[in-house]
């Protein structure tokens, strides 16, 4: 049996911390992963992914944290461990990213996002992005129906040749009254059978300092000065089921998930406001799911199936009109796949799925909606030395219902994607893609009460990507070095917003806006060796020009979209010496505007960056090893908000003991 301990507690007196090392044991035993035509999985354009130690490494208390280190996204956070954070690839908006966990998505009919936030790191083995889609063939319909993808791989059970045990227990505290304590248990049932359990328990006050300074419209300073962030308080569970198979050509998944949380909402710091607001969030989030592939002959088939109830308890006890609402949806989802391979060189693939989604709301002439949705897809995968191709096209068939007021229409669309690669040689490449995609509007753009238009078009988005990749091992201090550059221009049409209906006291949903993007992504990994030290650089760069297109007759026509930087980047460094692991990464996001539109002064919002470092001891006594670290997130205690009004915690720190058996 494999005992681990994690004891994290608050840590003042040092201003440089914890990270990483690894112990590697004799007589381990994998989980084999069946990789059944290898030719089909080789990917036309490659993801962005953080895997394994270098995932574990990075200051990230969730999916959310590591994700800002990616290349062309931009992380919307209201601050603190429980604040809702989403994100944004290439400025096309949180509605475009579609997020799938052991490869079944994770979705929210009712407004169309997935706080990441939710998410920790301690049960993932690693986090991918895509633009575009992901280029494998073999593919359920769903993931071909995104602008971009985010692919959460949970870990898989590792054992000694002679074990059938693991636990790992963990207990975290450190800053903002964190205590964070988890652990996982895995057990191998039989030679082909495998099962993981895992539980996790976050709590925190969400109080702490922050700098806030306010302008009048001269520029001059109205004040300046430091308070305590009110109602971010968290106290949350998580616990995941998993049963894993494999047994000659067929491999298996069943897991279970379930979040339980109730957190405040941090207000926003407007008009001089820095008290507690009194408003609640209850979440309770269940799923199940289950995934079974089989090979026959020169087929492939896989079959996905998931449920997932959702309950939402929004409350508001300190308002002059108090009150209270509740959100309840349930999805149930079935995906068949099957890929032939016809050549050596040539792969089809044929998906069908089918989703049913209903959203019950406590409000005063709600519509009730249920939507039942069926996925068609048809991609072809050509593969040769030097060539790589892919052709996909997807049609989407969209039918609702409601109990009140009027449904929107039947939807029935298709939508090509074309991606290639071109290898010039062992070292250089060059890669492309075109994508026409769309997203259905949402339950609450569709539906909500007084908000809602049932007669909204989905929003269109027609992306363009041409790049490089150079990626050679060497000899010497160098081992290998990795860079990939790409140049892209998405074009949104029938964006949805919000428009006044009449007065300023009535809005409405419409199809008015247009978003032009123009953008680079450039991201260089480096591996080298310095005396008896490993070293790992990763260098993020990002360049966005995302303007309003809209209409011409307004003040902010041609503007830049609010809270997309011109310039963003991160830089992560890691270093390993035996027993001694260390890790730095920096965050940058350049100067951007706010939601009011107008390019103009009063909404222009600075740039912010953060220093996160870490370091780490491994000792090890006989059979057991034991881990000392410490780490400190926003070294500099720089005061800054990711999104207006929503200041983000300062300097945090945190002490670990790890104690494996």
């Amino acid at each position: 049996m494999r005992f681990t301990f994690n004891f994290c507690c608050y840590l003042v007196f040092f201003a440089t911390t914890g990270a990483v090392a690894q112990v590697v044991q004799d007589s381990i035993y994998h989980l084999q992963q069946l990789e059944i035509f290898t030719q089909k999985n080789k990917e036309v354009i490659a993801g962005q992914s953080l895997k394994g130690e270098a995932l574990q490494r990075l200051n990230s208390q969730s999916v959310a944290d590591a994700v800002r280190y990616f290349s062309g996204v931009q992380l919307k956070d209201y601050g603190g461990v429980g604040g809702i954070k989403t994100i944004d690839v290439r400025g096309m908006g949180s509605q475009h990213v579609g997020v799938f966990y052991d490869g079944i998505q994770l979705g929210n009919a009712q407004n169309g996002v997935v706080d990441l936030g939710k998410y920790a790191l301690d049960d993932l083995e690693a986090i991918s992005l895509y633009n575009g889609q992901k280029s494998s063939v073999f593919q359920a319909a769903k993931h071909f129906a995104s602008a971009s993808s985010i692919y959460l791989q949970s870990k898989k059970p590792v054992f000694n040749a002679d074990a059938k045990t693991n636990v790992t227990f963990r207990y975290k505290t450190g800053s903002i009254q964190l205590v964070n304590p988890s652990f996982r248990i895995e057990q191998k049932l039989s030679d082909a059978v495998f099962a993981t359990a895992s539980a996790e328990y976050i709590k925190s006050d969400g109080e702490y300092k922050f700098r806030y300074s306010k302008k009048n419209l001269d520029q001059s300073v109205a004040y300046d000065t430091t308070a305590i962030r009110k109602d971010g308080q968290i106290d949350a569970k998580r616990f995941e089921l998993g049963l894993f198979g494999e047994k000659n050509n067929t491999i298996w998944q069943v897991k279970g998930y379930s979040y339980l949380s109730d957190r405040g909402i941090p207000g926003a710091i407007v008009r001089g406001r820095f008290d507690a607001r009194g408003q609640t969030l209850v979440d309770k989030n269940y799923f199940l799911q289950a995934t079974i592939e089989q090979k026959v002959g020169r087929f492939e088939t896989k079959l996905n199936t998931k449920y997932a109830n959702d309950y939402t308890r929004f409350t508001d006890t300190v308002s002059l009109f108090k009150y209270q609402n509740t959100y309840k949806q349930q999805e149930f989802y079935a995906s068949w796949a099957t890929v032939y391979k016809a050549t050596s060189t040539l792969y089809i693939n044929v998906a069908a799925d089918y989703q049913f989604n209903t959203l019950d709301v406590d409000l005063t002439n709600f519509s009730y909606p249920k939507r039942k949705t069926t996925w068609v897809a048809f991609a072809a995968s050509y593969q040769q030395k030097k060539l790589q191709f892919q052709a996909s096209v997807l049609g989407t068939f969209v039918t609702e219902s409601v109990k009140k007021n009027t449904n929107a229409p039947d939807k029935n669309i298709w939508a090509p994607t074309l991606l290639a690669q071109y290898k010039i040689n062992n070292a250089f490449s060059i890669q492309a893609f075109y994508k026409r995609i769309f997203r259905m509007p949402t339950f609450n753009d569709l539906y909500y009460t007084a908000l809602g238009y049932s007669n909204l078009k989905p929003e269109y988005a027609t992306q363009y990507n041409f790049g490089f990749t150079y990626a050679k091992p060497l000899n010497g201090i160098v081992q290998q070095i990795s860079i990939q550059a790409d140049g892209y221009y998405n074009l949104i049409t029938d964006k949805i917003i919000a428009a006044p209906n009449g007065s300023m006291f009535r809005w409405m949903m419409m199809n008015l806006g247009k978003v032009q993007i123009l953008g680079t992504d450039v991201k260089l990994k480096s591996d080298f060796i310095w005396g008896q030290t490993e070293w790992q650089l990763m260098l993020n760069y990002s360049y966005q020009k995302a303007q309003d297109y809209s209409n011409k007759k307004t003040t902010y026509y041609k503007h830049q979209i609010a809270y997309i930087p011109w310039h963003s980047g991160s830089a992560v460094l890691n270093a390993n010496n035996k027993t001694w692991g260390a890790n730095y990464s920096f965050i940058y996001v350049g100067e951007r505007y706010d939601a009011n539109q107008d390019n103009i002064q009063y909404n222009h919002i600075n740039p912010w960056f953060t220093h996160d470092v870490s370091i780490q001891k491994t000792f090890a006594f006989n059979r057991y090893t034991s881990t000392l670290s410490f780490q400190v997130n926003n070294i500099l205690n720089q005061y800054y908000d990711v999104v207006l009004n929503y200041p983000m915690p300062g300097r945090q720190f945190k002490f670990i003991l790890n104690l494996t058996i």
